[in-house]
């Protein structure tokens, strides 16, 4: 790829992990069963686009810019969002598997997770206010130091964090869920 800006693309079933893709931008392209897993993506820029049924596992994210990108049954392991550019940095997940990644310190406000599996994310200091997590697997993710103000968990399971470690006004849980909160006071809820 010689070109540095893409716009208005479609990429099907390319196999990026053996391409250098950096200090590319791609603005308002989609990727469809594409797999970028283990590759480089430093300083690339992902504006307005759509990744549909891709593997990004463990590829690197070096400054690597995500603004306002949709993904879609995709496989997200082990990813690493900390190094990513902050610049208006923006996703939606739906149907994503998002297993042993990192949002440390990202600011999520208003990121919408719908039917994801976010087993033993760590989301700490994470501002999550008014995230949606919606019908979400939280086992063993951590929540630690997060700002999850007005944050919805009412479909989601699985979650537990302490309430007086993390910002939690209006927040937003089922009845079911209460026992996650609770956990560290080691009681019986029946």
């Amino acid at each position: 790829m010689n070109e540095t800006l893409h716009q208005d693309q479609h990429y099907t079933r390319i196999d990026y992990t053996e391409q250098d893709l950096s200090d590319q931008d791609f603005e308002d392209c989609s990727f469809k069963e594409c797999n970028f897993s283990q590759c480089d993506l430093m300083q690339v820029d992902f504006i307005d686009c759509r990744f549909d049924t891709c593997n990004l596992s463990l590829a690197k994210l070096t400054n690597t810019g995500f603004k306002n990108c949709a993904f879609v049954n995709c496989k997200l392991t082990g990813l690493d969002f900390h190094p990513c550019n902050d610049f208006l940095f923006a996703m939606t997940f739906s149907k994503c598997q998002l297993d042993y990644s990192s949002f440390f310190k990202k600011k999520l406000k208003k990121t919408v997770f719908i039917d994801c599996s976010l087993k033993e994310t760590d989301f700490t200091e994470a501002d999550l206010s008014e995230a949606k997590f919606n019908n979400c697997d939280l086992s063993n993710a951590l929540f630690d130091r997060c700002n999850l103000e007005k944050a919805d968990f009412r479909t989601a399971y699985n979650y537990a964090f302490d309430p007086e470690l993390n910002r939690i006004k209006k927040a937003r849980f089922s009845i079911n869920g209460l026992a996650g909160l609770l956990q560290k006071y080691n009681i019986d809820i029946s």
